[in-house]
């Protein structure tokens, strides 16, 4: 018997989420409309101008998990139980449940397919306030930030390495956004802990110290905007005059090899979402004892909270949409796509660096999409309510007729939906 998608089941089974019911989705769908019509009067100055495509962000997000746009049909096999799984709306940086799909995913992928079993480090570069703002005018400049970082941090790990060939590698992930939405651009960077050499050799470098790149680090940055036309030399001048710079440079712990559960948490965290929904409640109008909606955001350490007006949360979680096609994590060094293939050509990406002792197994394929919720959800998606069987996905529904047939038959047929937006993307198929 078919049942719908928001069966009740016991707490260790998979159920399938509704996202309509989270305070986040209601503070968009409330609010997102006056946003956009507000934007050039209230927001422009401060976060720049209205980006077309964010609508269809929007759209897509509250489209997300909507059974009215299509569905999985997933069978049991032994007891022939069945549900609906609604698809997604794979939105990055801004629907929480697909932005946390992808964090797991990376992870597994970035420890399988990249990362070598050497020592790694987590590296973060921040710059100051003042200068934060040429980033979110001008987000290309997101892209010569980590540029100039890795420059500056490549050669400082290649001073620890007595070869001619050192090379070590690098993955940054460009971050916007601080503790409480407000624009911060800065980087976290898992970096060899030490360079390749040679013939697939590996030398662990000295003990960093983070604050010998500082000042290198400070002088790229203003090296990048005066060439970009941001600042003069006047400003120059006046910044190397702080008694504090505002740059900052963290160094992490070495993470070991064999730690595959420390490299996969840090590879989550630096491609993290901006929000999260737990630190977030939200206030509607008709709640709030002035007639005005508003958020309450707390601070990761729960230490401090801070109150929004909701047009004003939505407006600042808006500026760290990413740019249709922007890339906000890339690959340096000796992890470089172009060295990646190189050593695929030559039947050498699978060599164990000489200096590390660690067994390598055979890589497993990427996950599935059942295991890869399961690891996010601590539950398993095809594990039947009822028998405990395997369960198997047996359609896709995409068709209007049958799509509203299937939903009027569950009594899940809601006739107030959102107007679509002009020429609507049709959603490939991908599910939670």
């Amino acid at each position: 018997m078919l049942e719908a998608c928001n069966l009740l089941v016991d707490n260790d089974l998979y159920k399938p989420r509704n996202p309509r019911k989270n305070v986040y989705y209601r503070c968009i769908k409330d609010h997102f409309e006056q946003v956009k019509g507000v934007w050039e009067e209230k927001y422009q100055r401060t976060y720049g101008f209205w980006r077309s495509f964010v609508m269809d962000v929007i759209y897509k997000y509250l489209d997300c998990g909507d059974l009215h746009f299509g569905f999985a049909r997933v069978r049991c096999d032994t007891c022939h139980h069945e549900y609906l799984l609604p698809f997604s709306c794979k939105c990055r940086h801004f629907c929480p449940s697909c932005h946390q799909k992808r964090v797991v995913e990376f992870g597994e992928w970035l420890y399988q397919e990249v990362l070598k079993q050497v020592p790694h480090r987590q590296w973060v570069f921040s710059i100051p306030k003042r200068l934060r703002i040429y980033f979110m005018y001008d987000r290309g400049l997101l892209k010569k930030l980590s540029q100039g970082a890795w420059r500056v941090l490549s050669s400082y790990l290649k001073q620890g390495v007595s070869y001619d060939d050192a090379n070590p590698g690098a993955v940054i992930a460009v971050q916007t956004f601080g503790d409480f939405l407000n624009f911060n651009p800065h980087l976290h960077i898992i970096a060899t802990d030490g360079c390749f050499y040679g013939a697939g050799g590996f030398m662990v470098g000295p003990e960093p110290n983070p604050k010998e790149l500082e000042e290198a680090f400070r002088l790229e940055i203003f090296k990048l905007l005066k060439t970009e036309g941001k600042i003069t030399d006047l400003v120059i001048e006046n910044m190397m005059t702080w008694h504090h710079s505002g740059f900052n440079v963290y160094g992490g712990k070495t993470i070991r090899p064999s730690d595959q559960e420390g490299i996969e948490r840090l590879a989550q965290y630096i491609v993290r979402a901006p929000i999260s929904q737990e630190r977030m409640l939200y206030i509607p109008a008709f709640e709030s004892t002035d007639g005005v909606a508003r958020v309450i955001y707390d601070a990761k350490d729960g230490s401090a909270s801070k109150t929004f007006l909701a047009l004003d949360w939505v407006a600042q979680l808006i500026t760290h949409i990413p740019n249709k096609g922007e890339q906000l994590v890339r690959y340096y060094g000796y992890y470089s796509n172009k060295s990646r293939g190189l050593r695929k050509k030559t039947d050498t990406d699978e060599q164990v660096p000489a200096l590390v002792e660690s067994e390598i197994s055979k890589k497993e394929f990427r996950k599935n999409w059942a295991r890869l919720i399961q690891k996010v959800y601590y539950v398993d998606p095809l594990l039947c309510p009822r028998c405990q069987g395997s369960m198997r996905i047996i359609s896709f529904i995409e068709s209007p007729e049958s799509i509203k047939k299937i939903l009027v038959h569950l009594d899940l047929w809601e006739t107030q939906n959102h107007d679509p937006p002009p020429d609507k993307v049709k959603y490939s198929g991908t599910i939670f």
